[in-house]
């Protein structure tokens, strides 16, 4: 028995499944680019909600776009009651990411358009989830830790309204602005495995928040999520820059890895490290130590000579740099896959909006490797 298909691709590796708008990358090259614009243009010049925006929109926003886009988010950073009663039902202990599949989800029931499927309510719908997830998170991790929960402000941008959120201090400048990046950088990245899940959903015409807890869902799989997690639980383990040497080469004597090197697409630097490397820097000046900068330096400096020795090309991958970023900013380690999750929906829903405009339902085929031609036999008789 065969199964009528050309070459099969593992993975459905370099396999194209549909044409987009949204993103490009060269992985070669280094280059990642929303919509026309390079990463690295955005990351300097842009703002999460402007990018939101590109994303959505194929374009940025004149001016009065952009103020009326951003007070559209201000407007819907409020949780329902319901979702905030379930989350009080968790126990302290879930994981965060099982925290917000559920929750997340579970915002579908309150959906003010729920019964409309119209592109117009779907742009309604895409701006409340977007406001909404960051509030969600934050909501999780005070609720788990016996806080009150805090009322957004409108006078802070979507990044400085989430960690105030979470931490309940307006952030710094520098704080602000390294969250504002953070959020720019892990937006969008094409057709990675949660936003596929995403599109994958939407292609049954499923609803929209079916569509991204499909992709959070996908997302809280250590193969996708998590790396940022496990590179500060390295840097904690290691302790001091005075030890990093020798934990590097050990872990990679006995063939380990070092997370955060490394990425499935990029051949030379992913371009989204390079501004974080910048911002774990800048955060570390501002807190008074460089402690975690200077030993994540060293770690990307021992592995590249490293991997050079042996004609790989690895480098640091976005989720290197973000650890010890968002460890100086004072944000708890296991919130660290919730925090892409406050980005990327972005990008998920900038996704599923795309796909509902040009749907076709996705439906690759397997190749069949099981046995053929057995013969049926009563169940007495069967060995």
């Amino acid at each position: 028995m065969t199964t009528p298909t050309t070459t099969t691709h593992e993975g459905l590796r370099d396999i194209v499944a549909s044409p987009s708008r949204i993103c490009f990358i060269d992985g070669d090259k280094g280059i990642l680019v929303y919509s026309g614009y390079n990463i690295h243009d955005l990351a300097e010049n842009s703002t999460f909600e402007e990018t939101v925006f590109l994303l959505w929109n194929g374009r940025l926003p004149r001016r009065e776009e952009l103020e009326s886009f951003s007070a559209e988010l201000r407007a819907c950073r409020q949780l329902p009651g319901g979702v905030i009663s379930l989350i009080r039902t968790f126990p302290r202990d879930i994981i965060p990411m099982d925290a917000l599949r559920t929750a997340f989800s579970a915002l579908s029931a309150y959906d003010p358009e729920r019964e409309e499927t119209s592109a117009e309510a779907n742009r309604r719908r895409a701006v409340r989830m977007t406001a909404q997830c960051a509030t969600l998170v934050a909501a999780i991790d005070r609720i788990r830790n016996g806080n009150e929960l805090l009322e957004s402000r409108a006078d802070l941008s979507h990044a400085a309204n989430f960690l105030y959120l979470l931490t309940g201090k307006v952030p710094t400048s520098i704080e602000a602005r390294a969250m504002d990046i953070a959020l720019i950088l892990h937006a969008d990245h094409e057709f990675n495995a949660s936003t596929f899940a995403a599109r994958v959903t939407a292609g049954t015409l499923a609803d929209m928040y079916a569509a991204i807890t499909s992709a959070i869902a996908a997302l809280s799989g250590p193969l996708h999520g998590g790396a940022n997690e496990a590179v500060m639980k390295m840097l904690l383990e290691i302790g001091s820059i005075e030890n990093v040497e020798s934990y590097v080469e050990k872990k990679l004597g006995a063939g380990g890895k070092i997370m955060g090197i490394g990425h499935a697409v990029y051949r030379t630097e992913d371009p989204r490290a390079t501004h974080l490397r910048r911002m774990s820097e800048e955060v570390g000046k501002v807190k008074g130590s460089t402690r975690w900068f200077d030993m994540s330096k060293r770690i990307e400096e021992l592995v590249i000579a490293e991997m050079n020795r042996r004609n790989k090309a690895i480098r640091a991958n976005v989720d290197f740099y973000s650890a010890s970023t968002y460890y100086m900013m004072g944000i708890p380690v296991d919130l660290y896959t919730p925090i892409f999750a406050v980005s990327r929906v972005s990008g998920w829903i900038g996704h599923v909006l795309e796909q509902y405009h040009n749907n076709k339902l996705i439906r690759p085929r397997s190749e069949y490797v099981g046995p053929s031609d057995l013969k049926w036999a009563p169940v007495d008789q069967r060995s």
